[in-house]
């Protein structure tokens, strides 16, 4: 018999939710993957490097040009210098390279705080490293604040001389939170008093809403000497298929990341590298993401002003999260399954990011609808929705 590194861990919710969507030909809106394809200049690039013979292994830290290009993106954007030699390195998405990170500066013994709820690659990565994974919950939505935020006293109140690292997420899966310039004051406190490292899951980077701008920690470089920044291009260019990802941290924690990055995957796919880092020629196909996506949360929301749910503010994320308590009393799970089922469109209980999914205050009946669709795909889910 094996003994199991992750005896708790089955198969996650989004797993669960697509596979009974396909089996009751549900509209799926729960996992969060667009069901539109990439931009044709994209795919040519990508074809063009395939053409050119870029098809064998690339260099360990990733494709020089791409690297470059990302340096050049995050310093126009955040004003934050890294070095493509020493501080990027390119991953096979962006869960690869969180566990990477969490590996590179976290074992036995050690502590990393997340924020609950959690995306769901993050407590299975802190354990196979060996470290315990310290939970503290957003503060939830109330009628006054009626979108999820940090919770930035009890987040001080759970490090401890053991923490080696705060992970955070921002914007924020599954929530739609974002962070202010007041909340990187707040981090930047915290990482002064404490040492600790933060990893910073930003792969919703270019998706926030209503003309706001994104809080990176690399706008502040106190907080980017002290973190390792992750990123993704599924994300960015609805490519979530192609796993591309990276990492900018400074020098000395690059080092460490790229000990391990070598023998998980060594390098990745070597013409996608060379596509992306031709199409990142043109900053509009990031810049235009917002207006893009932001159309489509509004056509969502507006729609589902027309149902018996009730939408929260989201302010980034492709993610929309709704209340059905004008709809039902059940657990969050049990009325997913039932949505999905009985009326045809798949979502994700909120409740399955917390540790403990059935407890009472991991049940907000809320749920998450992702609008990284079509169109066509959103009005369809809208007309079943009427219905309920």
């Amino acid at each position: 018999m094996i003994n199991s590194k992750l005896p708790d861990v089955g198969v996650t919710i989004f797993t669960v939710m697509s596979r009974l969507a396909a089996e009751t030909q549900a509209i799926n809106l729960g996992q969060g993957f667009p069901d539109f394809n990439a931009d044709p200049e994209l795919l040519a690039q990508v074809d063009a490097a395939m053409r050119a013979g870029h098809n064998q292994y690339a260099p360990m830290p990733g494709v020089p040009a791409l690297r470059q290009a990302i340096s050049a993106k995050t310093e126009a954007l955040y004003g934050a210098s890294y070095d493509p030699e020493t501080e990027i390195t390119v991953t096979s998405g962006a869960t690869q390279a969180l566990m990477t990170a969490i590996l590179a500066v976290a074992g036995p013994g050690d502590e990393v705080v997340v924020l609950e709820p959690v995306y769901d690659s993050y407590v299975p990565a802190i354990k196979l490293a060996g470290a315990r994974p310290v939970g503290v919950s957003l503060l939830p939505p109330t009628p006054g604040e009626p979108t999820y935020r940090p919770d930035w006293t009890a987040v001080r109140q759970a490090i401890t001389l053991r923490t080696r690292a705060l992970l955070i997420n921002f914007p924020h899966n599954p929530t739609g939170a974002i962070l202010e310039d007041a909340d990187l004051d707040e981090l930047e406190r915290i990482v002064a008093d404490t040492g600790v490292l933060l990893i910073s899951d930003e792969v919703y980077e270019h998706i926030v809403f209503d003309g706001r701008q994104h809080a990176s920690i690399a706008r502040r470089p106190a907080l980017a000497a002290r973190s390792l920044l992750i990123s993704s291009f599924g994300k960015t260019f609805h490519t979530t298929g192609w796993k591309i990802g990276y990492c900018c941290a400074p020098a000395v924690l690059s080092a460490e990341f790229r000990k391990i990055h070598q023998f998980m995957v060594f390098a990745v796919s070597t013409p996608m590298q060379h596509g992306l880092a031709a199409f990142l020629g043109d900053p509009r196909h990031y810049l235009d993401l917002p207006a893009f996506y932001q159309a489509k949360r509004d056509r969502l929301a507006q729609g589902l002003r027309q149902t018996r749910f009730r939408t929260l503010p989201c302010p980034g994320t492709y993610f929309l999260l709704a209340d059905y308590s004008a709809i039902s009393d059940a657990p969050e799970s049990e009325f997913a399954r039932w949505l999905t089922t009985e009326h045809g469109v798949a979502v994700i209980p909120i409740a399955a990011f917390h540790g403990d999914p059935d407890a009472p205050g991991s049940n907000r009946q809320l749920v998450r609808f992702c609008f990284a669709k079509q169109d066509s795909t959103l009005d369809a889910a809208l007309e079943k929705l009427q219905a309920v």
